[in-house]
């Protein structure tokens, strides 16, 4: 593209280009000074200047032309200095000092912005691909101009062994695409000291590289950042280990975060920051309390030389808050405090940062059915709690939440008295008794043994189901132990207590066979009461006499012995059917006189059975 600064002509000397007449008449400007002067070699020439063109030989002409040429600045191939002319809505107009002025597409001169970046009158590079011999066309390139530069500065910088500054701009396979004045490779491995998961990251960024490898030819160009980092890693390393010792505190920046510490760059030397080591509190991820690239000051906990590997601290360089937790937490003080953990047993609840407390399962209610924490309290919740106890060697404190509310035991022992008739539902059934319902989250046993005076109970389950609606009277509560301790058989007077009102020695009772052993069968006088027939005074004593006599089935047994102490009574089958044969007074005599029954019984016995023979 060019535009011509006057009409071309058509030349007088045949065989001579357009281009060529034209210079001429450039060369002799007839208002201007001697052609001499303008250009130096002319002075030199054999050719006459004031000569007219007709006379001039086209040998001569030629000559004189091909010096022009080696003498003058504006060559093919080549980047030549230029004025910028006119800025148009298309093409920039440049002036290269030629006949001709040449044009450059605008979008040459347009930033990442959208904005043109020169203006009339600025002196800029060009590339001039080539002058048209038949038309004196310019062709001029501001791209390759700018592409040539940076080449050549690439290649001094190169020959100098000095760094170059380029912009990253896209993802490639393998690395990444740098911008350093031309297209240069970035290896992933060159980027950083360390491995980089993700490349994307740094698109856009700036930065500082060495040039690895180089070929001018093919183009091509690799960048390596991580040879400066390491270059400067070892420069600040000399300088950080002059001030490196235990319990130093230094200036650090946080370089990368994992899910146990943080590893903090202390100048060349990277020190591990432990997650126990940042806060006195509880944190879940290191990411709570840093960030990668923040500067934080540490304390150097420990220094291995052989190894390089430097233990740090954060929450060391603060007060510790456990130093006045006594004081502040005092035995039977009520807390406020945010519950953060809930385990099986328990929930912990912060107090400050850095102190925190167990409300134990045990602890936190008084309803002894809750088993789980998740039930009463959440994460996150405000709870208040009682410092039940303190531990500074173990850095422990125990806290109870039931301790703020009244004792539901207290309030049982005082709304029932011993002996209070209650009623309720069976909750619960095991081996020794059965839980009755009283209120929530107390219940009362009633043991086996309180369940009847004299039936035997093999097991709860015989008698009573969960559900059943079961009346008891209170034997006691103990608020202590927490126990409500029942009884069903209290509901009635001990039988055992109007025995001998009842029976004497020598009557014939019949009863229900209630339960066999190896030396008798037990029978069943009433409720409450049983008494021992001994296998000697079973009538069908001989033999297989247990298969005889099955559970369930009556006899008729005379009293031969009571022991209301002992709460025994002892019966003879035997002797109740010879009775019933016309067994006389003397052999009943015999026996009361035997037994250990008391003298009352036996005079009773005796009287009614002379008033009988009257």
């Amino acid at each position: 593209m060019l535009r011509t600064r006057s009409p071309l002509r058509k030349s007088p000397i045949p065989g001579v280009p357009v281009r060529i007449h034209s210079l001429l008449i450039d060369l002799n400007p007839r208002d201007g000074p001697p052609v001499a002067e303008t250009y130096p070699f002319m002075s030199t020439t054999t050719l006459n200047l004031d000569s007219p063109l007709d006379e001039v030989s086209r040998a001569d002409f030629e000559s004189f032309f091909n010096e022009f040429l080696n003498d003058r600045s504006v060559r093919e191939q080549s980047v030549v200095r230029g004025t910028v002319l006119e800025v148009g809505d298309e093409f920039v107009t440049v002036d290269v000092g030629y006949k001709a002025e040449g044009v450059i597409r605008r979008s040459e001169f347009v930033n990442e912005a959208g904005e043109i970046t020169v203006k009339v009158g600025d002196e800029i590079d060009v590339y001039l691909d080539q002058m048209g011999e038949e038309d004196g066309l310019l062709e001029l390139s501001k791209e390759k101009a700018d592409l040539m530069k940076a080449w050549e500065e690439i290649s001094k910088a190169v020959e100098r062994d000095e760094t170059v500054r380029g912009l990253i701009t896209s993802r490639v396979k393998g690395g990444l695409a740098v911008d350093i004045g031309v297209k240069a490779f970035l290896p992933g491995s060159q980027v950083d000291l360390r491995p980089v998961k993700n490349l994307d990251k740094l698109i856009g960024e700036t930065h500082d590289f060495k040039i690895i490898k180089f070929n001018k030819k093919r183009g091509n160009i690799v960048l390596s950042r991580r040879v400066l980092l390491e270059r400067e890693r070892e420069d600040k390393k000399s300088e950080t280990l002059k001030s490196l010792k235990v319990n130093a505190v230094m200036l650090g920046t946080i370089k990368n975060i994992t899910d146990y510490g943080a590893f903090v760059d202390l100048g060349g030397i990277d020190g591990l920051l432990h997650i126990t080591d940042m806060s006195y509190g509880r944190i879940q991820h290191p990411s709570e309390m840093f960030e990668v690239g923040a500067q934080i000051e540490v304390k150097v906990l420990r220094y291995d030389e052989d190894s390089g590997r430097v233990s740090l601290g954060y929450k060391q360089i603060r007060p510790d808050p456990w130093e006045d937790a006594e004081y502040k937490y005092p035995v039977g003080a009520t807390i406020r405090g945010r519950v953060v953990s809930l385990p099986d047993y328990g929930a912990f609840v912060e107090l400050e940062d850095g102190i925190e407390g167990l409300v134990h399962i045990s602890e936190m209610t008084w309803n002894k059915r809750v088993k789980t924490p998740s039930k009463l309290v959440n994460i996150g919740d405000i709870v208040e709690a009682r410092v039940l106890g303190i531990d500074l060697e173990n850095r422990r404190i125990s806290l109870g939440m039931r301790q703020l509310e009244q004792n539901p035991w207290e309030a049982a022992a005082d709304k029932y008295p011993p002996g209070t008739v209650v009623r309720g539902k069976v909750r619960n059934i095991t081996d020794f008794g059965i839980f009755i319902g009283i209120e929530d989250g107390i219940d009362g046993l009633v043991h086996v043994s309180d369940m009847s005076w004299g039936q035997r109970v093999r097991h709860p389950s015989e008698k009573y189901q969960k559900g059943d609606d079961v009346e008891a009277r209170v034997l006691n509560v103990d608020v202590d132990n927490e126990r409500f301790s029942l009884g069903i058989k209290q509901l009635h007077d001990d039988p055992w207590k109007s025995v001998s009102g009842r029976y004497f020695l020598g009557q014939v009772v019949n009863g229900k066979i209630v339960h066999k052993v190896d030396f008798g069968v037990f029978v069943e006088i009433e409720d409450g009461v049983e008494g021992l027939v001994h296998h000697s005074e079973l009538a069908n004593s001989s033999g297989d006499w247990q298969t005889t006599y099955v559970e369930g089935a009556t006899i008729a047994a005379e009293i031969i012995n009571i022991d209301v102490g002992d709460r025994k009574v002892s019966l003879s089958e035997k002797s109740a059917q010879d009775r019933a044969r016309g067994g006389d007074m003397g052999e009943v005599l015999r026996k009361q006189g035997d037994s250990s029954a008391k003298f009352g019984d036996i005079m009773g016995d005796l009287s009614k059975r002379m008033k009988t023979r009257e």
